[in-house]
């Protein structure tokens, strides 16, 4: 692949990205430099109080309903700030799922899947991924009420925890202190970000990696799906709006409702081989470094592969 057709393929989303994590890194400083997170916060106490997090948790768990980016740029900052330990924002992380979700029914699910799919199954298929997505941030409440502890979290009030706004700065002294902060972090993370995106891109033209779809079949016969769902699981794997395309038509007929729902979500597993690859390692790895980006990248996985398979049961069961 040539040096210029991958820039103009990397460049563009490198952009996109840092502008969201930009975004989420100066709401953050500045709910901090204006005491915003007092207020907004206490919108999420039911679920940051029950977890053993802070109350500022809450600005990151419900800027995830606007923007997926711009929440996880939030808890990096508490992350780096020392308001949360690496437990303590997996947790957070993971409590974030919903709320991630939720963003993606009114930009994708909504005007796109849903008028494909029919009102049935695209209601059906929404409100599976919506149920995964909430037990999902249920779990991490759960977890968080069971594994985390004042050793876990600081209050960004704790003296010993260097955030902007303890010295109730005037407006602009607060914004310019936000801003110069996004600056630093940004420096860091979107060079970073830059090289593993162009390093995905290159391989991912340089092999076929929808090779490993393949591993569709003995998953779509363990669970009971027709000969059938193997294309639509490929096809639904690569990309969700084709695979929705490919399987609308054969709804009734070659699926009932409840089989192709389960093929869908069966699609969405296998494809965490290809989008973990081509999206998670990029991002996660851009924002927190191999280490605990990993780490990430491991728990969003799990999670998401154990609640898909038991509501994939549930549907055929």
């Amino acid at each position: 692949m040539q040096l210029a057709a991958l820039l103009v393929d990397v460049l563009p989303r490198v952009a996109v990205v840092a502008v969201a994590i930009a975004v989420g890194l100066t709401l953050a400083n500045l709910a901090v430099a204006f005491g915003a997170v007092r207020y907004v916060a206490g919108l999420a106490r039911p679920l940051t109080g029950p977890a053993n997090l802070p109350d500022e948790v809450g600005t990151a768990i419900l800027a995830t309903t606007a923007s997926p980016t711009a929440g996880y740029g939030m808890l990096k900052e508490y992350r780096d700030a020392g308001v949360l330990d690496d437990r303590a924002t997996l947790v957070a992380v993971t409590i974030n799922t919903f709320f991630g979700f939720v963003q993606h029914i009114f930009t994708f699910y909504a005007p796109v899947l849903i008028p494909i799919l029919g009102l049935r199954v695209g209601l059906m298929y929404v409100g599976a991924r919506a149920g995964i997505s909430l037990a999902i941030t249920v779990a991490g409440v759960l977890a968080g009420a069971l594994l985390l502890s004042e050793r876990n979290v600081a209050p960004a009030t704790d003296s010993d925890v260097d955030l902007p706004g303890g010295d109730d700065p005037d407006r602009w002294t607060a914004v310019r202190d936000a801003l110069a902060e996004t600056k630093t972090k940004l420096v860091r993370i979107v060079p970073r970000l830059a090289i593993v995106y162009t390093v995905v891109v290159y391989l991912t033209t340089a092999a076929d990696v929808t090779e490993y779809t393949a591993a569709a079949e003995p998953l779509t016969r363990a669970v009971g799906l027709p000969s059938a769902s193997v294309p639509a699981v490929a096809t639904f794997a690569v990309d969700t709006t084709t695979g929705a395309i490919f399987i609308a038509p054969q709804v009734p007929g070659t699926f009932t409702a409840r089989q192709a729902v389960a093929t869908m979500l069966v699609g969405g597993i296998v494809s965490f081989a290809v989008s973990t690859f081509k999206r998670s390692i990029p991002f996660q790895y851009g924002i927190w470094g191999a280490r605990f980006g990993s780490k990430v990248i491991a728990v969003n996985v799990a999670a998401k592969v154990l609640f898909i398979g038991v509501t994939v049961v549930a549907l055929l069961g």
